[in-house]
């Protein structure tokens, strides 16, 4: 099914019509405000301090890394380019692998004692870059994501060498880990919680302001909330299904004091999809209800919030008030998580218009927020938006949808999109992704991510041959040859 690209609708009264006729309910603003009265530029009150704006570098994999975890000059050049952004809240900038088993590929960040420094070198490079541009950096909060990839990983090359809670029926045969996947024992969970407070020691010591305990996307931490069928202390309940996240919190309160904590959350989680007719993405088979989706109803493609709700009563108690809302999976569901008009090379065809997508997250945000409304919520989904971003944007913000709104793709194209729109410039419409998904593409095939479509640097790259060779014909006439 062909959708009308964001860029060809041209007024306010253009996109909300289209909007509307696709059952996409989206805030927009008609005019946008600048300067610091702009609900975008507005401070966000925080840990006894503030953030100096309401935009949101959201955490990304480069696969640029060394093999031993460290930062190279591409990981260098990325940060200093989210530096420069404008934007006042860098949630980690990067997923940061707590120990070598769990690494989502083999070039991906990781934190130990050997690496800390370079970690802490990394996030001043960041510092010093927003410092030249902007002038302060008292109200700029920069933290980092701590993952373990769990069922997603793949320490030593494109095969996946999988830790899994418990055996998923339609994941397990996806992705041929019937036999392949290691369960991890509840000694071992034990272990691994004391990795993730020593890696959020040492990124206190780094500098970091906060550590993200990542639930979202698949990975371990995001399949600790769906392991219904985990029998012993770590599945079943959803008090079970929450102690690692519990017990890593108490670990770095009594560790790292003062470090505060954070949660980067899929609120909600769909069937495995997979290619059906003409490429278009068809949920997977599966009989009677499907009871492995955090924040699903039981059918597979629908929601129920309940859980969801408990667990953000959960995080008020922790004292976790950061909550990053996603959804779903790159891996086995992108749709949903990471609306785009063209999947990547093993990916399938958009079922629904992906502005479907963004409203979905927005307005799930939105529900959450206003249930909870002692946290604060960063949201995501926003990139597929393009020139719409702003104007969508600055209405969530003022409407009290979100508290912040998160970019990740954007920024690998159009880095300082937040600078210009708080500074009243046009949009430089040739840097705005238009999610051909080269940057996932590329790491697909053990290639480095970066949007080389629009950022002249990776286009220079001898990657950039490679990833020609693996696309099928060229997708669309506004995408660069």
């Amino acid at each position: 099914m062909k959708y009308t690209r964001l860029a060809q609708l041209r007024t306010p009264a253009a996109f909300r019509e289209y909007a509307a006729a696709a059952g996409a309910a989206l805030p927009l603003d008609d005019t946008l405000i600048t300067g610091p009265q702009s609900p975008l530029a507005q401070p966000l009150a925080f840990a006894g301090g503030h953030i100096g704006n309401r935009f949101c570098i959201l955490p990304m994999e480069g696969w640029d890394g060394t093999p031993d975890g460290r930062p190279t000059d591409l990981t260098r050049r990325r940060w200093e380019r989210f530096g420069l952004s404008g934007a006042k809240l860098i949630w980690g900038g990067e997923a940061v692998a707590v120990q070598p088993e769990g690494r989502a590929n083999p070039n991906q960040l990781l934190l130990n004692a050997d690496t800390v420094a370079d970690l802490a070198a990394l996030r001043d490079t960041l510092v010093a870059a927003h410092q030249a541009r902007f002038g302060r950096v008292d109200d700029l909060l920069v933290g980092l994501q701590l993952t373990h990839s769990g069922r997603f990983a793949r320490p030593h090359g494109q095969r996946l060498e999988p830790r899994v809670l418990y055996r998923h029926p339609l994941l397990d045969r996806k992705f041929h880990l019937e036999s392949a996947a290691a369960l991890l024992s509840d000694d071992e969970i034990d272990a691994l919680i004391e990795r993730f407070v020593q890696s959020a020691v040492l990124a206190q010591q780094a500098g970091f302001q906060f550590v993200d305990i990542k639930h979202c996307h698949g990975y371990l931490g995001h399949e600790f909330l769906s392991a219904v069928d985990r029998p012993g202390r770590y599945g079943g309940s959803l008090d079970n299904r929450t102690r690692f996240l519990r017990a890593v919190t108490a670990g770095i309160r009594q560790a790292a004091p003062g470090l505060q904590v954070a949660v980067r959350l899929s609120a909600f989680d769909w069937l495995p999809f997979k290619p059906g007719p003409e490429r278009t993405g068809i949920p997977e088979a599966y009989a009677g209800g499907y009871p492995y989706a955090f924040g699903g109803d039981g059918s597979g493609t629908g929601l129920d919030l309940t859980e969801v709700h408990a667990f953000l009563d959960l995080l008020a108690t922790l004292d976790i008030r950061l909550v990053c809302v996603t959804a779903g999976s790159p891996y086995y569901n992108p749709h949903i998580q990471r609306p785009a008009l063209f999947p990547p090379s093993d990916g399938y065809q958009p079922p629904e218009d992906p502005l479907v997508g963004v409203a979905r997250q927005i307005n799930v945000t939105a529900a959450l927020r206003h249930a909870h409304p002692d946290l604060l919520f960063v949201g995501s989904g926003y990139s597929y938006l393009q020139e719409w971003l702003p104007s969508v944007a600055q209405a969530v913000i003022r409407q009290g949808l979100a508290d912040a709104i998160g970019l990740g793709r954007m920024v690998l194209s159009y880095p300082d999109l937040p600078a210009d729109v708080l500074a009243g410039a046009a949009l430089q419409r040739k840097r705005l992704c238009r999610t051909f998904s080269d940057c996932t593409t590329a790491p697909r095939n053990g290639l480095v991510s970066g949007c080389y479509p629009l950022d002249d640097f990776y286009k220079q790259r001898p990657e950039y041959a490679r990833l020609q060779a693996l696309k099928p014909a060229k997708r669309d006439p506004e995408e660069p040859s």
